[in-house]
Formats: structure tokens, C-alpha cells, sequence
């Protein structure tokens, strides 16, 4: 499997795969940060984030798709930019699995708090999760298993 290259063409880094002193996991296909490529103010952004979430929980959240190298175009119209995250809800047990709002491991209030860090950094244009319980989010087809986080341009 080639390794994700730590900068493209546009100037945008990967994620920091393995983040062991922050609050995430990485996620994604392609995997290997191949699909992680970040504009530098998503990567200052997922730092903050994962920052505050860490003085708050010991689990980490699940950090998927931003955007492929040199903005190429995959499944997702939204991933080009550098500017767009998909995020995995919290689940009860902590494991690194992917969840929908409808699973018993779902952790309703946990993903709430992980909301209000991210809509609270002042960067968030919209987020779009099915769970219409918690402030900030907007419903949307398809996205009962992940939050798709845009930040301002």
C-alpha cells in the first residue's frame, strides 16, 4: 500500500496519523491518510478540537474523510477543498468502530459535548448529523453514522 505523501501540490498536510497526545483516531478509505489531506487551518482546527476534547473524555472520536491529494475527486463532492471533516459519533464502549444514532453504543451526550467543542471553536460553518437532539447539527441523507463538519472558508 503506497504511503499518503505528508504534503501535496496545494500546500495541504495530512491529518497526524496515530495522534497518541490528542483526542482522535484516524479513519477513511483510501486509508493510511491517503484520504486526509487538510488545509492548514483544518489541521490548526482538528488540533484545538482535540485538545478540548481531551481535558473532557478519555476516549477518542473517530476522524475520516477530508480530502484526496491534490484535490482530486472521490465519492465525496464536499471533500475537496481541504475545509470539509467527517467525524464518527462517540460510542459508549470507547472502541475505535464506526456507530449510527440508532446503536445502543451511541453516546448521545458524549457526541453532544464533542458538538459544542467543535461549533464552539468559532471556525464551523455547518455541521450535518441525523441526531436533530443535539444543538448545531443539521439533518441530511446519509449521515446517521458520522458528523460532515464544513469550516469556514
Amino acid at each position: 500500500m503506497p504511503e499518503a505523501k505528508p504534503c501535496d501540490k496545494r500546500g495541504f498536510f495530512v491529518l497526524p496519523q496515530g495522534y497518541e497526545g490528542g483526542g482522535y483516531y484516524c479513519y477513511g478509505t483510501p486509508d493510511g491518510g491517503r484520504s486526509q489531506y487538510a488545509h492548514p487551518k483544518l489541521i490548526s482546527f482538528m488540533s484545538d478540537v482535540a485538545i478540548r476534547w481531551c481535558a473532557q473524555d478519555v476516549r477518542k472520536f473517530g476522524v475520516g474523510n477530508i480530502s484526496l491529494p491534490d484535490g482530486r475527486k472521490g465519492d465525496h463532492a464536499t471533500h475537496i477543498k481541504g475545509l470539509d471533516v467527517d467525524i464518527r459519533p462517540i460510542r459508549k464502549d470507547g472502541r475505535r468502530l464506526a456507530c449510527t444514532i440508532r446503536d445502543r453504543q451511541y453516546d448521545h451526550d458524549a457526541t453532544a459535548r464533542l458538538v459544542e467543542i467543535l461549533y464552539g471553536t468559532g471556525m464551523v460553518r455547518t455541521i450535518l448529523f441525523n441526531d436533530g437532539s443535539i444543538r448545531h447539527v443539521r439533518r441530511w441523507p446519509g449521515h446517521d453514522n458520522h458528523l460532515h463538519v464544513s469550516l469556514k472558508a
